[in-house]
């Protein structure tokens, strides 16, 4: 038995130092991609904000404070043993359904039709519906894993967990991160062994509701514009399929190795709306062109393919599930944003990971990376 006691202790030591099992590669292409996201929201806003008479660097200074404040949270993310969290998993759902009704209350404000934002000193805002999915993940993964036998009944009460906060957010409305929490939880559904059979019918109902949402006057008319327009051009009547020929054309504009940093003529004279936050990719590709879009992507996807090694490597069932609720997320997030910018997505205000403008987003995805290096932290424990 020596083999086996050596090994043992080896694992022993291990778990003692859990900071030294980091996953350096995770990391870094977090940070890489990171440092290109502030390097592209500087190119994409610069032009716009001189004629603004406004500092050229204000995006870029706000972004590194953000990437900045995300490296602490994923640090102190990563110093909570995951399984706390798992275990005040019914406390962390209460504080999420509060949060997302106050922010419909008086005390929320409103951004762009949506009623989503609390106003903060110093011109931020905070989206509760963005750190909604980080939460919802630790709830479902919590709860999925305590029902070792998931039977039908199980499935319903996870479908009406997921489905309060769901509801709330479509009240904002805000059907873009409803389109990703949905997603979170056929990911984590999926991994849990549902039958296919169920799933097919969550599918058919999310259609379906998402028809429903289009047609029951939930959403204003240039969002349901902004929702339709890829497929139906003819019947836009708010312009939108103007910026996404523009979105288009950015991109094609950049051609295989791209008319270079700071000099893409699309992007110089801002003819794409929003393209440092959800058409950042058009700079990308008009800049960098097929090399640099193609650099990003396969970044992106060494960060998806690190959280899905994780998920392999969990001690637990939580682990796991959590890893996959994470990588759910964050592929949905590449796949709508990068395809709505080519057209063949709808526009639905998807920020890219890591890359695109914006406080809440960006802090959320650092806090799920530090989620997923805690499990990793600990897979042998």
């Amino acid at each position: 038995m020596p083999i086996a006691k050596t090994l043992h202790q080896a694992k022993r030591q291990i778990s003692a130092k859990p900071w030294k099992q980091i996953d350096v590669i995770l990391i870094s292409a977090v940070a890489a991609i990171s440092v290109l996201g502030c390097l592209m929201i500087y190119s994409a806003s610069r032009s716009r904000l001189g004629e603004l008479g406004i500092s050229k660097t204000y995006f870029l200074e706000r972004q590194i404070g953000f990437v900045i404040i995300g490296f602490v949270l994923m640090g102190i993310v990563m110093s909570v043993d995951y399984r706390k969290m798992r275990d005040v998993s019914p406390f962390l759902y209460v504080g999420v359904i509060a949060m997302l009704v106050l922010v419909l209350s008086p005390i929320g404000s409103s951004v762009n039709g949506t009623q989503g934002w609390f106003n903060l000193p110093g011109g931020f805002g905070l989206q509760p519906s963005e750190f909604s999915k980080f939460f919802l993940i630790i709830i479902l993964a919590s709860y999925i894993a305590a029902n070792e036998q998931f039977h039908l009944g199980a499935l319903f009460k996870t479908l009406v967990i997921a489905a309060v906060p769901i509801g709330l957010v479509l009240l904002q409305p805000d059907l873009g991160t409803a389109m990703v929490l949905c997603a979170i939880l056929i990911g984590m559904l999926s991994v849990a062994g549902t039958k296919g059979r169920y799933l097919l019918v969550m599918m058919l109902f999310a259609v379906v509701g998402v028809v429903g949402v289009l047609q029951l006057g939930v959403l204003k008319e240039y969002q349901v514009e902004r929702l339709t327009g890829f497929i139906n051009p003819s019947h836009d009547t708010q312009g939108i399929t103007y910026n996404l020929d523009q979105s288009k054309t950015t991109i094609g504009n950049g051609g295989f190795s791209g008319k270079g940093l700071f000099k893409g003529e699309q992007t110089n004279l801002s003819y794409v709306p929003e393209q440092h936050t959800d058409f950042i990719f058009t700079a990308i590709g008009e800049e960098l062109g097929f090399i640099g879009s193609a650099t990003v992507l396969v970044l992106l996807g060494i960060i998806a393919w690190r959280i899905w090694r994780i998920s392999r490597a969990a001690p637990d069932a939580a682990g796991t599930l959590i890893c996959i609720g994470v990588v759910s997320m964050f592929v949905f997030h590449v796949f709508e944003n990068v395809g709505m910018t080519m057209g063949i997505m709808p526009i639905t205000g998807i920020p890219l990971p890591f890359v695109s403008y914006g406080g809440s987003a960006i802090l959320l995805m650092f806090m799920s990376i530090g989620l997923v290096n805690n499990i990793y932290m600990h897979r042998f424990e």
